[in-house]
């Protein structure tokens, strides 16, 4: 008698651990999927290049002459938007041209809009005018590479701005693309550039 309650209880216990473990493996599987929420990446504040100067003395039709280039972030430009929304400020550049007693040959302040022609509807856009430097004499002009490119990116339409001893202006798309010692340096330049942003 007494074995068999011992055997009874040891059932009953044994078919309530049964009922428990079945009761809990057959809790119903949802099958929603939780993701976590993607936060869209909020535009940071506009994004301005970092002004600089630079000067220097070069030797032109038998003369010195001192070229001065500055670049300044101008607010009262429109600004540029990539495709995060994300807004740009772009550049002015101021060329100025002395003779070695001081007086002023040429002096021009540049924007986009003065590439504008040579530029196509997107570099119009989306691009800022990123750089402006000097390249080298050539006879009666001075040359200077100059570039409007999508901001943070390798993406720009390189120009030649030339200056000739009249004090005549010409601009053009560079579609040469030397690889000489001063187009070295004005992309290294450009690539400064980038890194200060």
């Amino acid at each position: 008698m007494k074995m068999e309650m011992k055997n009874l209880m040891m059932l009953a216990l044994m078919g309530g651990l049964v009922a428990v473990t079945v009761a809990c493996g057959s809790k119903k599987k949802s099958e929603d999927i939780i993701a976590p929420r993607v936060e869209k990446v909020k535009p940071k504040a506009p994004i301005r290049m970092q002004g600089y100067t630079d000067d220097r003395d070069v030797d032109w039709i038998g003369k010195k002459y001192h070229v001065k280039i500055t670049r300044e972030a101008s607010d009262s430009l429109a600004m540029v938007k990539d495709e995060t929304g994300q807004k740009f400020v772009d550049n002015v550049f101021t060329l100025t041209v002395s003779r070695m007693d001081g007086s002023v040959f040429f002096s021009r302040t540049f924007t986009k809009s003065s590439m504008s022609d040579y530029l196509d509807n997107d570099f119009r856009k989306t691009g800022i005018f990123e750089g402006l430097v000097f390249d080298k004499a050539d006879g009666d002009w001075l040359v200077f590479g100059a570039s409007v490119g999508h901001p943070q990116t390798d993406e720009y339409i390189p120009l030649v701005i030339r200056l000739s001893r009249m004090g005549v202006l010409e601009i053009k798309r560079d579609v040469q693309m030397d690889t000489t010692p001063e187009t070295d340096e004005a992309k290294n330049q450009k690539e400064q550039s980038s890194e200060e942003i």
